[in-house]
């Protein structure tokens, strides 16, 4: 193993910063990892069970909107509703800052860079009302705990997650053949989106050994699955489809429908070998290059299965392997770590986030972000954000990140640091003559910079 401690910031971090030392070895990033999440602790962002209590008004302002219809109860429930909806949009760009502040100050970045990762693998997200600012809290609660344990336990808390259940409308989904089915009425049939995308993105992969027989199969395997109230996990065995199903050659249920079926089969696909490489390549190509060397991704898939699925240690492995530490930087940051590396570059004060109302949050951060590819919390689809570098390196996304370059950092740090010292800040022995030179010649501080960041040697990793 080559390892490089600048390199390993950026590339495994959340970028160089002028408070926080870059790391000294492999295990001591590793090691970050078993410490207190005192990031979370500093900068807390609210739980899905707190964000219950803000579903469970809603619904109750929605169900006394119907039942008292025309009424001033009513009236006055439309108004409380349309408030509490914005109050929670206000808390999510709240939350935006806190994770910003987490990239920030963290003393263990790698927690950072595997929280979003985990995060945008199992993609999940509100459709309407206030449960569109439910992204953070269910990061908070399924994500973020499990990093370093096995992935089937990630996999069965982000599947079987609330938030999760409504993205993919698995509450919807009725056995063709269940109790509730054939009481008639109106009923809603199979649904095989929770189902697809568990195979496809969650575990065995798009080109994974599996049919659409299976599809259908684990698609009425979870039928029963579904949302309580306020939006809590329930299996109901009224929905679920009678009898057994097969899922890759491997029998289930058959007797009274339970929710162990469903994760005995998701236990079994976590352990499958085509996740190990599903999950091997992924991780390889976001924190390496779009074109992994074969033996990395060979490594981290035995790593893998030799521990059951224990993703601290295919952490460790990815960490010890000499391709990882290939000097050439040829990944180009996603909008959320070159704004995030950058404001850690910049030692971006706390309180200088926190301070934001909406309309600068909107200014500063959330509409740059979009601009350069990256609608916060608002993903087009379950497969989240793309990894190739073509995705970022647009016209309009180079152009959002200049701008962004030269003209954020004066409204968020009062005395900018000159250009000269702030190319080593940010980029250490990592930085270009051509960048020395542009830091060197800058007209004034903000130019300058501006030009830092926007450089190419700042924008990969």
């Amino acid at each position: 193993m080559l390892f490089a401690s600048q390199l390993a910031d950026i590339r495994f971090g959340c970028g160089l910063s002028p408070v926080h030392a870059p790391p000294a070895s492999a295990a001591q990033m590793v090691a970050s990892l078993q410490g207190p999440d005192t990031a979370a602790q500093r900068f807390p962002i609210e739980t899905f069970e707190i964000f219950q209590n803000r579903i469970a008004e809603s619904q109750r302002l929605a169900k006394l909107r119907r039942t008292k219809r025309g009424s001033p109860k009513a009236l006055a429930s439309i108004k409380e509703r349309r408030v509490l909806n914005k109050v929670a949009r206000i808390a999510q760009g709240g939350w935006l800052g806190q994770h910003f502040n987490r990239w920030i100050w963290t003393d263990a970045p790698l927690r950072e860079r595997l929280s979003h990762f985990w995060a945008d693998h199992f993609t999940a997200t509100g459709k309407a009302g206030v449960i569109r600012r439910a992204g953070s809290p269910y990061m908070e609660d399924a994500i973020r705990p499990r990093i370093t344990g096995l992935f089937e336990d990630m996999l069965m808390a982000t599947v079987l997650h609330p938030l999760m259940i409504h993205y993919l409308d698995q509450q919807k989904s009725i056995g063709p053949n269940s109790a509730r089915a054939v009481k008639g009425g109106k009923v809603t049939g199979l649904n095989e989106n929770l189902a697809r995308e568990v195979l496809e993105l969650h575990t065995l992969g798009v080109n994974g050994p599996y049919t659409q027989d299976d599809v259908r199969e684990l698609a009425e395997l979870l039928t029963g699955v579904t949302n309580g109230q306020p939006m809590r996990l329930k299996f109901r065995k009224d929905l679920a489809e009678p009898g057994s199903e097969t899922v890759l050659e491997k029998t289930y249920g058959g007797g009274q429908a339970h929710i162990r079926d469903v994760q005995a089969v998701l236990r079994d696909l976590a352990r499958h070998p085509a996740t190990a490489r599903h999950l091997a390549w992924k991780l390889a190509v976001h924190f390496v290059a779009d074109t992994p060397d074969p033996a990395l991704v060979d490594a981290l898939a035995a790593r893998y299965m030799d521990t059951g699925g224990d993703l601290g240690a295919v952490t460790a492995a990815l960490l010890e392997h000499p391709a990882a530490w290939n000097p050439t930087r040829t990944n180009v940051k996603p909008p959320l770590q070159f704004v995030g590396s950058a404001l850690r570059a910049l030692a971006v004060p706390p309180e200088a986030l926190s301070a934001l109302d909406e309309r600068m949050l909107r200014r500063l951060l959330i509409r740059p972000l979009a601009l350069m590819g990256h609608v916060w919390e608002k993903p087009v689809g379950p497969d989240g954000l793309p990894e190739e570098d073509a995705a970022w390196i647009a016209p309009q996304g180079i152009a959002a990140r200049l701008q962004w370059a030269v003209s954020a950092p004066q409204s968020l740090v009062t005395d900018l640091p000159d250009p000269r010292v702030f190319v080593r800040t940010a980029l250490g022995d990592l930085s270009t003559p051509a960048v020395d030179f542009a830091a060197e010649a800058a007209e004034s501080r903000w130019d300058g910079v501006g030009l830092v960041l926007a450089s190419p040697a700042f924008q990969r990793t």
